[in-house]
Parts: C-alpha cells; structure tokens; sequence
C-alpha cells in the first residue's frame, strides 16, 4: 500500500512538471497578445489625436475613467473626457499632430497594466495657459495610463498627463574680483 501511495505521489509531482512548461509558455503567449493589443490602443489613440476624433480618442477610456490632463484638471467619466478632447482638437490643439511612444508597460495582474508613454506636439495653434513649450515649437508630455482587462477587452480607467518644462536657463556666470 505504502508502495502505491509513493508511485501516485511521483506520478503526481511528474505530471505537475510535465505540464508546466506548456503552461509558462501559455502564460507568455497571453502577455505578449496582451502588450500588443495595449500597444495597438495608444496607436490608434495617436491617429485619433491625428484626425482630430475626440470620439475615436476617448473610446478605450471605461465610462467610469478619470483623467488629469497637463494643467491638473480631473475629468471623470467617458464622456466628459470626450467633450473636454473635442474642446481642445478645435482651440489650442487644432492642426496638432502628435508622435508617441510606449516607454512602459507594466502588468500589475492578468488583468491590470501600467502604460506609460512619451508624446511630442506639434503644430499645435496655441497652449493651455500655464503650459509652456518644451521647446520652440514642441510640446512633451509623458502620459501614464491604468488600464484593465475585462474579458478580451482592455479599457483605460485612469490616466493622467504631465507636459515636460523646458530646460530652465544657464545660471549667469559669477564674476570674480580681479587679481583673484
């Protein structure tokens, strides 16, 4: 009896590895589809801003989502974010175009992820107030999504953009006394 009860345990512990392998490989093929399709959502969210389509840009964000823009207002909710995007595709940021880029993805869970991102503006006709270009011409900004999976679906229910300061000025040179 204690014989059989030794060979099931083994058998057990050997199917157990046997099967992980596929499994781990699974797990990465699942990771991989998942980065590509939040990959897929910043670019297409890119052509939106492109186009000028507040709707196409705001429609990955989860009708409850929050989002701070570069002046720190909070907009909550889908649809208030699509209103304040189409605002702004037809004063400060009409003709824009924008460039991103993914610097980040960070899986919390299978079903919550981290998207950071680095924006550069251009063309803009003008900027919110207290935004400044980064430089003559280009604003930077970097934007951070929280992003959750239901299903196969990815939405965003959090994001916040922060524009890049310019390089503040060389400090004046110091004069020192002559014969110093």
């Amino acid at each position: 009896m204690r014989t059989f009860s030794r060979f099931l345990m083994a058998l057990a512990v050997a199917l157990t590895f046997a099967l992980a392998p596929p499994v781990q490989a699974d797990a990465a093929k699942g990771r991989a589809a998942d980065e590509a399709a939040l990959r897929k959502l910043v670019a297409d969210q890119t052509e939106a801003w492109n186009r000028s389509d507040a709707a196409a840009w705001s429609k990955d964000f989860a009708p409850d989502a929050a989002f701070i823009n570069i002046v720190g207002t909070v907009f909550n909710g889908r649809p208030e974010i699509e209103k304040r995007h189409a605002f702004v595709f037809n004063t400060a940021f009409k003709g824009s175009r924008s460039e991103v880029t993914v610097t980040r993805v960070l899986f919390v869970d299978n079903a919550v992820a981290v998207v950071d991102s680095e924006h550069v503006v251009t063309g803009y006709a003008g900027l919110p107030p207290g935004v400044q270009p980064t430089e003559p011409g280009v604003l930077k900004t970097r934007m951070r999504f929280v992003l959750k999976k239901t299903g196969k679906t990815w939405q965003i229910v959090a994001g916040q953009n922060t524009d890049v300061k310019p390089a503040p000025a060389p400090a004046p040179a110091k004069e020192t006394p002559a014969g110093k």
